[in-house]
């Protein structure tokens, strides 16, 4: 495994790319970002393994098992670049679609077919503006902090856009917030 976390977004309505070449990550994030990493190093103590191999600059897949809600939290923490994630369509609703939409997670209809392949063109812009995608194969939280299979998204994008696929692994962090729970 090229990287392992342990205990450790762009779109407008249309879920296009808002932020263009050289502009900075949308300001929710970069508030987040800078109150969010000593926060959890108190209550947790994440620990993340594999940094080195996420370059300083140009594209990156970050794959990753998913096992609570703040796994998108955990890995971007210890970055100094934003991780912008896709993220399942059911939370662009409400009061949640303005918190995603700033914190540059774009919606992924995982309905299959050309629903799929929208979510896997908004994937490869962001991957063509030199920045790093965040994605779970495995397309859901585990509800039991297992691995489960993985889907193919992952690797198409880095075949179709050259990017490196860095896997990263998460452990624990279904205790901080698993998918049942609300609060951690």
């Amino acid at each position: 495994m090229a990287g392992r976390v342990i205990d450790s977004r762009l779109a407008d309505r249309r879920g296009e790319l808002r932020v263009r070449p050289g502009e900075r990550a949308p300001t929710l994030y970069r508030v987040l970002h800078g109150l969010l990493p000593p926060v959890l190093s108190a209550l947790w103590r994440p620990e993340v393994e594999g940094l080195e191999r996420i370059p300083a600059a140009g594209p990156a897949i970050l794959a990753a098992n998913h096992l609570s809600f703040l796994d998108s939290v955990f890995l971007p923490a210890a970055l100094d670049r934003p991780v912008y994630y896709l993220g399942k369509s059911d939370y662009f609703r409400g009061w949640q679609r303005l918190f995603y939409e700033n914190m540059g997670v774009m919606p992924v209809s995982r309905q299959g077919g050309d629903a799929g392949e929208t979510s896997l063109r908004r994937g490869e812009e962001v991957l063509a503006r030199g920045r790093l995608l965040g994605i779970y194969p495995e397309g859901t939280r585990s509800p039991d902090g297992r691995l489960y299979r993985g889907k193919t998204g992952p690797a198409r994008l880095a075949v179709r856009s050259g990017a490196p696929l860095n896997p990263h692994g998460f452990s624990r962090t279904h205790k901080v917030l698993p998918p049942a729970r609300k609060v951690p």
